[in-house]
């Protein structure tokens, strides 16, 4: 199948990743793919309060989810909605299978996603951004977290959707993945889609996590080799 951008139905759009782009945070990430762009910085480990909201026995992950007024085509609305709240909390799901936060009790570590510029995966644009801005942060981590999303177009089904064609998809399957040890941390589906289709699609998906765990590491490597040689 090709698709309407020319790419194949395991194709995903060109993806940029950069480490360490914004100077006052702790540790910060910058992912595009196609025209979709996500920042995700991250403040912390530090001592949570008020106190009441502490845990004596781990770190509180705290992700936070936004776009950008000026994201896309119809202006955002500023500040919290439904669905950046459903945003936050799955990829703080995602996200903390990974994280040590037993390593940091009474404290807080806070994650910031903003889309910049959206046309479709922001969800998975975000995670990505998020799991690189934790490492650029120097947090302890069992492994990075990559996540791409799956369609169906024209009754086949396709990686990582552009605008155009998330409009048109019959399904909508966003996944979490964990290339170290092949765990799935976030699998949501809107669409009707049979079992033999799920797995079928969950094989395209981790290929495609699998390729982007690539290009978070050699981020990664970018910034540290930078670093190293000054």
């Amino acid at each position: 199948m090709a698709r309407k951008d020319g790419r194949k139905a395991d194709e995903m759009r060109e993806v940029k990743m950069e480490v360490g782009v914004l100077r006052n945070a702790d540790g910060s990430a910058r992912v595009q793919i196609g025209k979709t762009i996500a920042v995700a910085s991250v403040f912390g480990p530090r001592e949570l309060h008020p106190k009441h909201l502490q845990d004596n026995e781990k770190a509180v992950l705290n992700c936070i989810y936004m776009m950008a007024p000026f994201s896309t085509t119809e202006r955002v609305r500023p500040g919290p909605s439904r669905r950046s709240h459903e945003i936050s909390l799955v990829t703080k799901s995602a996200l903390e299978k990974v994280v040590n936060l037993k390593d940091h009790p009474k404290a807080v570590i806070d994650v910031y996603i903003l889309i910049e510029q959206a046309n479709a995966g922001t969800r998975t644009a975000g995670i990505n951004a998020a799991s690189l801005a934790l490492a650029d942060a120097g947090i302890q981590m069992s492994d990075l977290v990559t996540s791409i999303a799956s369609g169906k177009v024209d009754g086949e089904y396709v990686i990582d959707l552009s605008g155009d064609e998330e409009k048109i998809t019959g399904c909508d399957l966003p996944v979490a993945y964990l290339p170290r040890s092949k765990e799935i941390t976030l699998l949501q589906m809107d669409g009707d889609l049979s079992k033999a289709d799920v797995k079928g699609v969950l094989k395209m998906c981790i290929r495609g996590c699998e390729k982007l765990h690539k290009i978070q590491v050699d981020a990664l490597k970018k910034k540290w080799e930078a670093e190293t040689s000054k």
